[in-house]
């Protein structure tokens, strides 16, 4: 369970991201937008783990990829960002938010079921 602390910090990581991601993403990312769906911080708030979700793209990984090769560039930003309320810029890792998949896959599901013809239910006596 993460501290207030953790939450407060992530969520000013989360906002500072997703504005570096909306008006510079495009050079690394065209055509493609990037949502930073959930930052999770380490307790000494040295490392955040950014789940991204990517729209208009085909290939995730490559994106992802694409994000990691300029995770010090982003990084930098960051950092000039938030250099008045962090001691410490905290070190990006990056992973793909598969939670909208997760969810159209449980859809399809519960679609495949409900079009399954229902046995009868039997009564006993």
């Amino acid at each position: 369970m993460e501290s207030k602390r953790q939450q407060k910090f992530a969520g000013v990581i989360q906002q500072d991201l997703a504005e570096i991601f909306q008006r510079e993403g495009m050079s690394f990312l065209p055509n493609m937008l990037v949502t930073i769906t959930k930052v999770r911080m380490t307790p000494d708030l040295a490392i955040a783990r950014v789940f991204l979700s990517f729209f208009n793209s085909q290939d995730a990984a490559l994106a992802l990829s694409t994000i990691k090769a300029h995770a010090n560039e982003i990084r930098y930003k960051l950092g000039s960002r938030i250099r008045n309320q962090a001691r410490v810029v905290p070190s990006l890792e990056f992973f793909i938010d598969d939670t909208s998949e997760y969810v159209n896959r449980m859809d399809q599901i519960f679609d495949k079921i409900s079009k399954e013809p229902r046995q009868p239910d039997t009564e006993e006596e």
